[in-house]
């Protein structure tokens, strides 16, 4: 049966500050930043283009990617960065980077949605059920501004960060010069202005942390939907007043109805009040 870990994942993912080891371990996470300085303001190693890696611990080392405690060296179960080049190891920091600030758009996109959803605030109340199942319910237009968005994005950060194909030596590569994730100094609030390098290594390495968690979330929320075909918030709190009873019951009534979000809210009452019958 599902949990409550989603929703509670999520709130983690956008607010639970790094780990950061003390002074004393063997490697200070922060000095390590993409290349950055170390506290003590001696520069840490810079990447060399060409430059091979016998493991993850090496590619943090130089500063190609950041690990966090408890983990300083790292995490590859999968051994992707055995003997990898500093193009590729480059590469994938960026990539979990521009995934996990996706990832937690995303989180806060399916709670937010299901909030408003039936309102006009969210297409006219066209938009209902879970989350999962909102995009294939919006509007073409939507659609339509989606797709110009995104290919403006993505064709900015390919101009900003990777090398022209035609001048490459191969394909997909970056600029060697290119810090993952920094694609034109994006601070439209101003929260890193007049900053100290050392407080901007911290929040990227926040960053990097809600990011890595986000991408757990999401991913969870989506396979629970997916299993109950509920709201995510309204399952979780009928599941924690009378258990996987209650929320089966709520499934059975609720899932695919023409008002989801509506039955499931009224489900809820009456086991709030008792009255509910499963």
């Amino acid at each position: 049966a599902p949990t409550p870990f989603p929703i509670m994942t999520t709130i983690c993912a956008l607010t639970v500050p790094s780990v950061v080891r003390p002074a004393t371990a063997k490697r200070d996470v922060r000095a390590r930043a993409f290349g950055g300085k170390k506290a003590g303001g001696v520069a840490a190693a810079v990447p060399r283009a060409g430059q091979t890696y016998a493991d993850i611990g090496a590619a943090v080392d130089a500063g190609l990617l950041q690990a966090s405690a408890p983990f300083e060296d790292g995490i590859d179960l999968f051994g992707f960065f055995k003997n990898i080049d500093q193009a590729e190891a480059q590469r994938y920091a960026d990539v979990e980077i521009t995934h996990g600030r996706l990832a937690m758009l995303a989180s806060v996109g399916f709670i937010v949605g299901e909030q408003v959803e039936g309102s006009s605030f969210l297409f006219d109340a066209q938009v209902t059920g879970p989350a999962v199942n909102h995009f294939q319910q919006v509007p073409l237009p939507f659609w339509i501004g989606l797709g110009a968005l995104i290919f403006f994005v993505e064709t900015s950060r390919v101009q900003i960060a990777w090398q022209s194909p035609f001048d490459a030596s191969r394909l997909f590569l970056m600029k060697d010069d290119h810090t993952p994730g920094d694609y034109g100094k994006f601070d439209p609030l101003g929260l890193s202005k007049n900053r100290d390098e050392e407080w901007l290594d911290v929040h990227r390495l926040r960053e990097l942390n809600n990011g890595r968690l986000a991408m757990v979330a999401i991913t969870a929320m989506v396979v629970q939907e997916l299993n109950t075909g509920l709201n995510l918030i309204l399952s979780d709190e009928v599941l924690e007043m009378k258990g996987g009873g209650a929320l089966k019951a709520m499934e059975a009534q609720c899932a695919g109805t023409a008002d989801e979000n509506a039955c499931a809210k009224a489900f809820e009452a009456a086991v709030a009040a008792g009255t509910a019958a499963f």
